[in-house]
């Protein structure tokens, strides 16, 4: 293992606290860099330190690198709500592109060696055909993929110019919990499928609506591939572990397991894994939404050691309801108090 620290943006949000956990669990020391408008500070682990910051912060965010020696980051601050980076682009732009212009020049000038980028499926926009692998066309329907795209281009220059490497690892639907449940989803007004529905499951929410059943698919509701957040985050230090044995190469790889889920599907694993019936709400489609967005996996499981431990879609969901639970568990007497 090479020496130093590992830097993460947005280490106290949904998927940031569970790559901590990851990079801790394998021995990394960790020092997170949140600025705690989305994330929570106690959703970091305490054996990380944390420091309240904005990743444009270059001042803070340099004292930080030199501080703990850090010699990778992993940036997963940003925005994430594909609607709003519609109707209001600029926000996008200026937290997911602007920002991590800020934070690659940091980066480079601190010598940090390695950089892994929380990007995400929506850079293809509507593909031409499913799955969907890395050498299909980048065609961004949202502010919210071009913002994302756009990072990946500077990346792919800065690795050009300078001694860094970087990968790219493209999200595709990210669902579920920590195991041991030391984290989970906790924003408030989530838009992510199974958390709506284990929100409803829960009482949280009168029901769950489905957007569109006129898609080209099996039972008329959109198809999506649903990977477990820890699956994901361990996936992360993979990517990290070969970036410093291979310090040539930089890598752009989706991260789905190439299996597509209905929204239907979803809502009935819910109703078997809670033994209950949420209530479905038929709506209209809502604009730019693909028929299905599997990912081609091949890439990544020829690439890195790493292999799902926890592709079921009944296990997903029943981790997201106990994190659930456990949520509704600490705010009970906060309501009573």
């Amino acid at each position: 293992m090479q020496k130093g620290s590992v830097l993460v943006t947005g280490g106290a949000g949904y998927i940031g606290s569970h790559a901590v956990l990851a990079l801790l669990d394998a021995g990394w020391p960790v020092v997170v860099v949140d600025n705690l408008v989305t994330g929570f500070a106690w959703a970091v682990d305490p054996r990380a330190t944390l420091i309240q910051a904005n990743i444009e912060d270059d001042a803070a965010v340099r004292a930080a690198m030199r501080a703990h020696d850090v010699c990778a980051v992993m940036h997963f601050a940003g925005s994430v709500v594909v609607p709003e980076s519609v109707s209001d682009p600029l926000k996008y732009y200026r937290n997911n592109t602007v920002a991590s212009r800020a934070l690659i020049e940091s980066a480079v000038a601190c010598g940090v060696s390695h950089f892994i980028f929380s990007s995400t499926a929506a850079t293809y926009g509507i593909p031409d055909q499913v799955p969907v692998s890395e050498d299909s066309p980048t065609r961004p329907i949202n502010p919210y993929g071009m913002s994302k795209l756009m990072t990946e281009a500077m990346l792919k220059d800065v690795a050009a110019a300078h001694p860094m490497n970087f990968c790219a690892l493209r999200y595709f639907n990210v669902a579920g919990a920590d195991p041991l449940g030391r984290s989970g989803q906790s924003t408030a007004g989530a838009t992510h499928l199974i958390k709506v529905a284990v929100e409803a499951a829960t009482g949280k929410r009168d029901h769950v609506g489905i957007f569109g059943t006129d898609f080209a698919t099996p039972d008329g509701t959109g198809v999506r591939d649903y990977i477990h957040v820890s699956d994901l985050a361990a996936a992360h230090v993979h990517a990290l572990d070969l970036l410093i044995a291979r310090p040539g190469d930089s890598h752009i790889m989706n991260a789905g397991y190439g299996r597509g889920y209905s929204v239907n599907d979803v809502l009935d694993a819910v109703d078997r894994v809670t033994n209950r019936t949420i209530d479905r709400r038929y709506q209209g489609r809502r604009a730019g939404d693909p028929d299905a967005l599997v990912a081609d996996n091949s890439a990544i499981l020829a690439t890195l050691p790493w292999r799902p431990q926890l592709d079921d879609l009944d296990t997903i969901v029943g981790h997201a309801l106990a994190w659930e639970r456990k949520l509704a568990e600490q705010a009970e007497p906060q309501r009573q108090s």
